[in-house]
């Protein structure tokens, strides 16, 4: 993962809301002002760090090679969440398992497995994330 803080944007993008899947609507009757997708990503700017995923372990949860991550470091890890983990020297993107006192690093790609954390490991929660931004 290449990790870098945000910045602020400068660029104002305008927003349209209520783009429906189906029947289309003229989208200008529906223009809101301009997004800052920062503001609308970020809920904690001192903790909060993209990344750029690098790997196809984490596929099968949507995130693929080249998506951009939204990682907040103040969330506390729960039983579920997709985390940036730090694990003897190397950061790795996986889901968070408790199962029966032992904790795991769950990939969502078949073609790895799930990784067993134990008291011999230098093993560290670095963040949660919160959104993606999905390359298309």
């Amino acid at each position: 993962m290449d990790i870098f803080t945000p910045k602020s944007s400068k660029l104002k993008v305008p927003l349209v809301e209520g783009i429906r899947a189906g029947f289309p609507s003229p989208a200008e009757d529906f223009m809101e002002p301009a997004l800052d997708l920062n503001r609308y990503v970020i809920k904690n700017p001192a903790s909060t760090f993209y990344a750029r995923i690098v790997g196809d372990s984490m596929e099968g949860a949507g995130i693929s090679d080249g998506d951009i991550v939204v990682i907040d470091k103040s969330l506390e890890p729960k039983d579920g969440n997709i985390a940036v983990c730090f694990i003897d020297g190397e950061f790795t993107l996986k889901r968070i398992l408790l199962d029966k006192g032992h904790l795991w690093l769950q990939p969502a790609n078949p073609k790895f497995k799930p990784i067993e954390i134990t008291e011999e490991n230098h093993f560290l929660v670095w963040g949660i994330v919160t959104h993606l931004i999905k390359n298309l």
